[in-house]
Order: structure tokens, then sequence, then C-alpha cells
């Protein structure tokens, strides 16, 4: 067993979920939250009450908010940590993150501005841009990523998720690590493939969920899924991906999750949007990250520099950034120049 003591960052419905996971496994689990507070009410709860309410917590979980001592030890850290956050915890935390310990993010998104995925932040993070694209720094970063909703692995529902690295032997550790009887994880070497997709569909779902509130039909969300899996596909092509991945568990896979579950986070938020809510209050619904909104801005940058068409991602844009009415921003989809799928 390579991995026996697991240090996770974050105190999120993943994070937590995860802890539970690997504390059935018989693993030796910690949990470190940015908010002090937050983590000690969960310590004396017994559950997560603010992200995965009415699951308890496994008694052998321990809760460690010092920052060196999370660090203390651990054979693998958890990365946990919503993708816009990803630098600010870590630059906090990078003094004490040892030198040889494996990283796994399950992080979805595209920072702003840098336009960076989360295993590049943490690179970038821990030993500067320099060493972004370093095969060497890379061989220590995995992802675990798939259509894995955090309260239906909490109930111990059937679900996939994939392992990804470049070293094959460190996503095969990772696949035996999380790997159990309601969560199987298959493997794969394509880590921007598999980034890129769990970003992208963060976005696609927004606009399932606007389609939703509007009662478009289940036509219109079909075409939805299939063309935005197409831009998204298109995108990871240009960025060195390979395209199969896309056909995969974090490409259609978990966009299809994202997509249709009524718990989803991003879904959810575009269905406020469809039924007229503003984006401001259909953002202060929930307590949770709305990570397609960032990663929205993100790709859109990132498309323009790669020159790839994105029109559903474009008009997901410009009805969160540019007031553009949803029903516009619609029409002008099906009124875009014909042409051949």
């Amino acid at each position: 067993m390579r991995f026996r003591n697991i240090s996770i960052i974050g105190d999120g419905a993943m994070a937590t979920v995860m802890a539970m996971l690997l504390c059935e496994k018989n693993r030796n689990v910690r949990m470190w939250g940015y908010d002090r507070r937050q983590l000690k009410l969960i310590e004396s709860t017994g559950e997560n009450i603010k992200f995965l309410i009415g699951y308890r917590l496994p008694k052998k979980l321990e809760f460690e908010p010092d920052d060196e001592r999370i660090m203390a030890g651990a054979d693998l850290i958890v990365s946990a940590v919503p993708c816009q956050f990803v630098r600010q915890v870590f630059e906090r935390l990078k003094d004490y993150v040892p030198e040889e310990v494996p990283i796994v993010s399950t992080a979805k998104g595209i920072e702003n501005n840098s336009l960076l995925r989360p295993t590049q932040i943490l690179t970038s993070v821990l030993w500067g841009n320099q060493a972004i694209g370093d095969e060497g720094r890379a061989m220590r970063l995995a992802v675990l990523s798939g259509p894995t909703i955090a309260d239906e692995l909490a109930r111990k529902l059937p679900a996939t998720a994939c392992a990804a690295a470049i070293d094959e032997q460190l996503a095969k550790d990772v696949q035996s690590t999380f790997n159990c009887s309601w969560l199987r994880v298959y493997t794969n070497t394509d880590v921007v493939g598999v980034e890129l997709a769990s970003a992208c569909k963060n976005i696609i779902a927004i606009a399932a969920g606007i389609i939703d509130g509007i009662g478009a039909g289940d036509n219109a969300k079909a075409a939805l899924l299939c063309r935005g899996l197409a831009e998204i596909t298109r995108l990871g092509i240009a960025c060195g991906a390979k395209p199969q991945t896309f056909a995969g568990l974090t490409g259609l896979g978990d966009l299809v999750t994202t997509c249709i579950s009524p718990k989803g986070r991003n879904r959810s938020f575009g269905e406020r949007i469809g039924k007229g809510q503003t984006v401001e209050a259909a953002q202060q619904a929930t307590e949770s990250v709305i990570e397609g909104i960032a990663t929205c801005k993100s790709v859109i940058t990132l498309a323009e520099q790669y020159d790839v068409e994105m029109p559903i991602t474009q008009a997901v844009y410009e009805v969160l950034f540019e007031a553009k009415p949803v029903q516009t921003a619609i029409a002008d989809l099906m009124n875009r120049r014909l042409k051949a799928e």
C-alpha cells in the first residue's frame, strides 16, 4: 500500500466525501480547511453541515488546522480546493509541502488571467512558472475527475472516475487508493484532456440549466450536449489533448452527469437564470462555488488564443457578463450559418 497517510486540503463536499471513502479503506486521513472556525465546526458536529448535509463523518477522520502539521508525514496530498482558490491556498502552504510527496487535484476549472489548469497552478506556486511543462515536476501531479457528484458518492451509489497522470505508475497508485466497491476508478495519461474536459463541461451545464429553466425541451438539451462536447473537444485538441479523452468519463461522462443532475451546482445556477433570476441572485442562492462562471471567462480567452470556435460558450459568456437576454442568445445560436456536422 503506497499511500497510507493522506492529507486532504479543503473542507468542501468533494473533500469530505473523499475523506469518508479513504477512512473506510483504512487510510489515515487528515483534513485541513482554510477557515479554522469552519473546520472546527465540522469536527464538533461530526458532519459537514455547510456542504454535505446529512452524512456522519468517520470517527477516525482527523482534523488539522495547522499549516505545517497537515503536511507532516503525508504520503499523498489531495488538493480538493475550487480552482480559483488553489493559488491562494497553496501560496499559504507551499513552505510545508514535502518535496517528493505526490499531489492529486480534484479541482475543475481554469484560472482567470493566467489561464492555467489546476495542476499547472500547483506547479506555478510550488516551483515557479518556469517549471510549467517540466515533465519531471509534472510526474508528481495527478488528477482525480469524472462524473462524481459528492452526494451520490456519500450514499455509496455506483460511480466511476478517472485517475490521470503523466506518470502511469502514479495514475495506477491513485487508482488503487480511491477505487472501492461503489467507485470504480480508471487510469489515463492525458492530464491536459482530463482537466480541460472537466473545466469546460461546467459552462455547458450552465447552458443546460438555462434550457431547463425556460422549458426548451429534451431535443434542445440533447443538441446542447452534443454540440457542447464538439466545441470542448475542438479546444482540447488545439491545446494538445487526445481526442478520445473527450468521449470518456471526464468528457462525455462528466458532461452528461453535470447537465442532468438536479444536484449539479452549475446546472441549477443556469436553471435559476432561465426562470428569470439575475446572475447575481442566482449566485447568491447557494453557498457553493459555481465554477463554470469564472471558467467561462478563461475559456473564452483561451479559445481566442487558439482560434477555436466555441459558440455555446460564447453565448453563455454573453448572458453572464454582457446581460444578453436568454431568448436572444438562443435565437442567435439557432440562426448561425448552416454547416456540416
